[in-house]
């Protein structure tokens, strides 16, 4: 990866140079398959010589002589890929060095190694002693620069992201596309053009983060056609890894019962542990099998997030199915469509593209009474998820959405309720909020994604959550119940 110093200082000119050399290869490529169709391959097709020995001698002449083409061939790509590489490499250079100078003019002071830093230099006396005593007039010198600094780090990105882009052109190139020619990894004789629409974007789509958490902002810094491509080519695993997880960095709401374990428990703590601990199991007989299993979690006393099936919520409550549909899909799909179609017809209305896309979160609580409601209650939702538009076969445009579920809450107790139980029992949530304070219970994080659904564009009929029915397994001792990734 070039540093910022050798992006400055590269000399670009041998990128040319070394094209033309590949081309004057290609060229003398071309002399010896003249040589070798007339003085070699043409005496097999000749009547001096004729029977079997002649056929088989002409099968591998003809192999050799089509290497010899598929030589010219490969010799060009590459020459053609170092010259499109001067051409980007020269712009995206040239970028750097202009933010670099508009920086400079800023105020900035930019490093041989590309720190960038206020310069007090152009600064006046005065200045400089107001700027020494005043941490407000710092801070904001800090922040400019800093601001500076992420402007010239993208720029110095797009020049590595492209140079990573050369590679992957060049290995590209030189790939025998052809493995049953007749050769074992021989010249390229049909050498493709590459997809992406620059060697940046080839760059970045061969550069997918490891870490889950990165994937989604990558996915993001795309061209659409980039991401279009890529879905085609790798769409279970990229969605696998991440693409479609949400940007939304959800909080906790309130400090619920605030410190954890800051009280020793009393006899009369212990005996409401053990109460909750029997509602537990009578909820799992009862059917209220998450809510059973998630108030266990909280007696375990962890405080580990918790996964939750959304699925299975989708499944079994009417309301939240009918948020999903329209606060999150109805309400955005007219704008998540227009949006993906400026894309395709911005990018030539031939290849398929993607944008991703992601609703607002919204507080949203499932039906009274059933088991979501005891088990989690009122909680974040959003939808996040991939708007892709491909030719369609009778010439129109073919749009649809794929998105996925993603549910958030606290595990807590209000201060001042009480909740209701089967059998008539009623416990106070300060009692159940004090197991916490106590350190006998804790609270916990909730989320979880579902499985993706696909949502049709095209037409006029409304978005219609369908999961399939997720089935019941493990007892209230299955901790692990539903916590699957479902993507």
């Amino acid at each position: 990866m070039p540093t910022y110093h050798e992006i400055t200082s590269t000399d670009l000119s041998k990128l040319t140079t070394s094209a033309s050399r590949w081309e004057e290869m290609a060229g003398r490529f071309k002399a010896l398959e003249e040589l070798y169709e007339r003085d070699v391959h043409g005496i097999s097709l000749g009547n001096s010589w004729v029977g079997l020995s002649a056929q088989a001698a002409n099968a591998r002449f003809t192999v050799t002589l089509k290497e010899i083409q598929g030589a010219q061939k490969e010799a060009k790509e590459i020459a053609r890929v170092l010259r499109e590489a001067h051409t980007q490499l020269t712009d995206l250079c040239n970028r750097v060095e202009s933010v670099r100078d508009d920086a400079v003019k800023a105020g900035m002071r930019v490093s041989e190694q590309g720190v960038v830093t206020f310069d007090t230099a152009h600064l006046t006396r005065s200045q400089r002693t107001a700027f020494a005593h005043d941490p407000d007039y710092q801070e904001d010198a800090r922040s400019r620069a800093n601001e500076w600094a992420q402007k010239l780090g993208l720029a110095v990105k797009a020049v590595t992201d492209a140079d990573d882009g050369v590679r992957v052109a060049l290995d590209a190139a030189v790939l025998d596309s052809d493995p049953m020619d007749g050769t074992f990894n021989g010249f390229n004789r049909n050498p493709e053009v590459m997809p992406y629409p620059s060697l940046e974007e080839a760059g970045k789509a061969a550069n997918m983060p490891k870490d889950r958490v990165d994937v989604p902002a990558w996915w993001r810094s795309l061209d659409p056609v980039t991401r279009g491509i890529l879905l085609q080519e790798r769409g279970d695993e990229l969605k696998a890894a991440g693409i479609m997880d949400p940007q939304y960095q959800w909080r906790s709401p309130d400090p619920g019962s605030g410190p954890f374990g800051v009280e020793n428990p009393t006899p009369r703590d212990v005996k409401i542990h053990a109460q909750a601990l029997g509602i537990a199991a009578l909820g799992d007989v009862g059917g209220q099998n998450d809510a059973s299993r998630n108030m266990l979690h909280y007696l375990r006393g962890t405080g580990e997030t918790l996964g939750l099936d959304v699925n299975r919520m989708l499944h079994d409550d009417a309301k939240f199915r009918s948020d999903i549909e329209e606060i999150h899909i109805a309400r955005n799909q007219g704008e998540w469509r227009k949006e993906a179609l400026a894309e395709f017809e911005k990018s030539g209305s031939y290849k398929p593209v993607s944008i991703p896309v992601e609703s607002h979160q919204y507080g949203g609580t499932f039906t009274e009474g059933n088991n979501w409601y005891r088990a989690v209650g009122s909680h974040q939702q959003t939808i996040s998820g991939i708007v892709t538009v491909r030719p369609g076969e009778d010439g129109r445009p073919d749009v649809s959405l794929e998105y996925q579920v993603n549910v958030w809450d606290r595990y807590n107790w209000d201060e001042g309720k009480s909740t209701p139980f089967p059998l008539g029992i009623v416990i106070k949530d300060d009692d159940m909020g004090r197991l916490h304070t106590v350190g006998i219970a804790q609270e916990f994080d909730m989320h979880g994604s579902s499985s993706t659904f696909t949502h049709d564009l095209n037409g006029e009929a409304g978005p219609a959550v369908k999961p399939a029915d997720p089935g019941r397994s493990g007892g209230r001792g299955d901790v692990s119940r539903g916590e699957e990734e479902n993507r």
